[in-house]
């Protein structure tokens, strides 16, 4: 165990400063809690199911992931992250659950997300372990709460959704975002600038950041979204430049942030302008494969806002690390989303072998009661929020692609995916209506 964990935290976080042989053995059969539970520990490549002895479960295993399109980078180490907790599951002779992995690829096709949700839950799948973008897990939740299925959702995202029928093991808004708007005011200033894709999960980190700002006493100048893979953004570069505000909120994904930070380190290089320390932009999806997309040239003094970093010292994630890479030589690189995967998957096993069952509603109920020592640190579920008690960090992307990390948490915080303690803070804000227009 370890030490004990402020389970009313507010929403404000204190920080201190701070395929190759494997790949096929990987691949090969893809077709409110008041106290800390019990930890999970590694054991090589597997696990320990502590003082449980079950009877061997079968558990087909939906994988729903866009391995191909804008966000295809990602996604795959999505991908990566749950197969390598498939296989080390398996793996490990002690383990009561035998894993039957099933990928499906939507191609980041929106329409294509509902469809392969239901070809899975047609064949029986009952877990599905997937998307990466809100509006694909918006898409398949309708199907997945018709049929009582369960999703494991290991992205963050920008919070404000209820339902029983998803387990979240990526951050929750107060894990990754306030603490992110907090460190940019006090650090670079008060004027931000707000680009994201044009879908929700944008449109609420940007509003977030609206109202955290004016809180502050701050102010978003300007708040724009292009469509989802768009990549000419050379006016949005050109206004960036011409309003010169104190930072960069970035909420794109995929191709379009990549031609962004290029663009926008291209075009402050051609003026003599120092872009990470005069045009700051920080992220909170932005991890070590994007770097590699990003490329060398812009790749550096990028801020990123995240429970993650491959960085990260100890020798859990050195573990993870050393398996991730061998499992996966030619990559993506391991990253946030790897790990909120290889979570999902090793919270999934170990409630299924809790509850002797791969019920759906018997692991719902059991899962809060499962703890593991991740990669990150110690990592459970709240039973209030189905959310994950997760651990915020904040880096600085280097030229070599890796992160160092400036700041983080003391310990696990826990999820508060509606910010109503954050809500608290931000009253006059919230309550003050405030009109915009948003081009």
């Amino acid at each position: 165990m370890c030490g004990s964990i402020d389970s009313t935290a507010s929403a404000r976080v204190a920080f201190k400063s701070a395929p190759g042989k494997w790949a096929q053995q990987v691949y090969s059969n893809c077709e409110t809690y008041p106290r800390q539970p019990r930890p999970l520990a590694f054991h090589a490549l597997g696990l320990f199911c502590l003082g449980e002895h079950l009877a061997l479960i079968d558990l087909p295993l939906g994988l729903l992931f866009s391995t191909d399109g804008p966000y295809g980078r990602v996604a795959h180490t999505l991908l990566n992250g749950a197969m390598l907790a498939c296989a080390q599951i398996n793996a490990d002779p002690g383990s009561a659950v035998r894993l039957r992995p099933v990928q499906v690829n939507p191609k980041g096709v929106l329409q294509e997300y509902a469809a392969g949700a239901k070809s899975l839950i047609d064949q029986g799948i009952r877990h599905i372990c997937g998307c990466y973008t809100s509006s694909s897990r918006k898409e398949v939740l309708p199907l997945i709460e018709k049929h009582d299925a369960q999703l494991w959702y290991p992205s963050h995202y920008e919070g404000f959704e209820t339902t029983s029928n998803v387990i979240y093991t990526g951050a929750a808004p107060n894990q990754h975002l306030t603490p992110l708007i907090d460190y940019l005011f006090n650090s670079f200033g008060r004027r931000a600038y707000g680009i994201g894709s044009n879908y929700i999960w944008a449109w609420e980190s940007i509003r977030v950041l609206r109202e955290g700002v004016n809180r502050l006493g701050g102010e978003v100048i300007a708040e724009r979204y292009v469509p989802v893979g768009e990549t000419d953004l050379a006016a949005h570069i050109d206004e960036v430049l011409e309003l010169r505000p104190d930072y960069v909120f970035n909420a794109l994904i995929g191709s379009s942030a990549y031609a962004f930070f290029r663009g926008l380190r291209r075009a402050c290089a051609e003026r003599g302008i120092d872009q990470p320390r005069i045009l700051p932009v920080a992220s909170c999806n932005l991890s070590e494969p994007e770097l590699h997309e990003i490329g060398s040239d812009a790749a550096d003094g990028q801020i990123s806002s995240s429970v993650y970093f491959a960085s990260l010292q100890g020798a859990r994630n050195a573990e993870f690390t050393a398996a991730y890479r061998a499992a996966f030589p030619d990559g993506p690189a391991v990253s946030a989303e790897a790990e909120a995967s290889f979570i999902a998957v090793h919270l999934l096993a170990r409630a299924v072998a809790r509850a002797g069952s791969a019920d759906v509603v018997a692991v719902r109920a059991t899962v809060p009661h499962c703890a593991i020592d991740a990669p990150q640190g110690r990592v459970w579920i709240d039973g209030s929020t189905m959310h994950a008690y997760l651990t915020p960090r904040i880096g600085l992307s280097r030229k070599d692609f890796g992160f160092d990390i400036l700041r983080e948490a003391a310990e696990p915080v826990r999820p508060d995916p509606y910010l109503v303690g954050w809500a608290r803070e931000t009253e006059p804000a919230l309550n003050s209506p405030v009109l915009r227009i948003v081009r």
